[in-house]
């Protein structure tokens, strides 16, 4: 046996044994909050709610999500931002359960602001999962959601400069006439799929898709959730890995929790945050088990921009990322005392 087994089979025994010791009380727990990106003050809210105030996980990722909405944060979370090709802003939002194995969620949710909050009475008031578009909004108006549009100003500018550049960059291919050059409308083309087009990623610093959250409360429960209002110029109807379980997030309350963000049309093909928890169950460390899932999706798509969180029950933390020269995360926990930064080097594509 080599000291790779040794080691799974030691962090194996450690999940089961701080599992029996929280069923029976005998260990205190140590809250923790992850949030993807440079979010401080929606780390700190999530903190304060998870250490002050001894609310739940659930309450820690929907007010650490809600305040990101209400800032706008980045211009990718909340309304505002992120227009789509008719210029039009929709938001995406996730949350999960770990001790229900329960999740709400809404994609291409219009003109209704409380993405993560609609997401939440999804979970909590329906049987449902998955919720989407304009019938997502009647379902939020009718439990009790304002409806009210979701363009700014600044995101109309933002949607008519692209327009007046030939609605450069765009999300078609192999249409006619050619989308390089052109608005469209467009048609299906014989054309066969280019590899070098394929792989072309839209994500960059400002346009990454999502706020993610994991989190571990005072009584050991776990939840994840995300929210964005997906990618600038996407198609309009486009729902990303932010509405998707196991890819924008997923919770296990027997093992931990993990959050994706990026190029969610290519993360919701690889579901890493599934993955991850996936790989922690069976003994892999949080940081190790985000790399893996990161590599499953650079092994097909080498130009892929994002990164992973994960959290495991002991309170153990990780990430890993692609595409950037590194990946900034906030943390909150009883040793550093309020939300502080860390930042990861991302992963260097391996050579053929």
């Amino acid at each position: 046996m080599d000291i790779f087994q040794l080691l799974k089979i030691f962090s194996i025994i450690k999940i089961i044994l701080f599992n029996f010791l929280i069923r029976y009380g005998k260990s205190e727990i140590n809250p923790v909050v992850i949030v993807t990106w440079d979010y401080p003050n929606a780390t700190q809210k999530a903190w304060k709610t998870l250490y002050a105030e001894k609310r739940s996980a659930l309450d820690a990722i929907e007010e650490s999500c809600t305040l990101c909405e209400q800032m706008q944060c980045r211009g990718t979370v909340g309304f505002g931002g992120n227009p789509d090709e008719n210029g039009e802003t929709t938001l995406d939002a996730l949350i999960m359960d770990g001790v229900t194995m329960d999740v709400g969620a809404v994609g291409g949710l219009r003109n209704i602001k409380d993405a993560i909050s609609v997401a939440r009475k999804v979970m909590e008031n329906t049987k449902h999962s998955l919720i989407g578009g304009e019938l997502a909004a009647d379902f939020a108006s009718q439990i009790g959601f304002k409806k009210e549009t979701l363009q700014t100003q600044k995101s109309r500018d933002i949607w008519q400069k692209w327009k007046n550049n030939n609605c450069q960059p765009n999300f078609w291919e192999n249409v006619s006439p050619n989308p390089s050059l052109s608005c469209g409308p467009y048609k299906s083309s014989n054309q066969a799929s280019s590899k070098v087009k394929r792989d072309t990623s839209l994500v960059d610093e400002n346009n990454h898709d999502t706020i993610g959250v994991v989190a571990l409360d005072v009584q050991g429960r776990i939840a994840a959730g995300v929210s964005t209002n997906g990618q600038k110029y996407k198609i309009p109807g486009r729902i990303g890995d932010s509405a998707v379980t196991g890819a924008g997030a997923y919770a296990d309350g027997e093992v931990g929790a993990a959050a994706a963000t990026g190029d969610g049309d290519i993360i919701m093909r690889f579901l890493p945050s599934y993955l991850s928890v996936e790989l922690m169950r069976l003994g892999v460390a949080p940081t190790a088990a985000t790399e893996t899932a990161v590599r499953r999706m650079v092994k097909y798509y080498p130009k892929f921009r994002g990164a992973v969180i994960a959290l495991n029950k002991a309170g153990e933390y990780g990430a890993a990322c692609h595409g950037l020269d590194s990946f900034p995360h906030y943390i909150a926990n009883v040793n550093t005392g309020e939300a502080k930064e860390f930042k990861v080097p991302c992963l260097l594509t391996k050579k053929d």
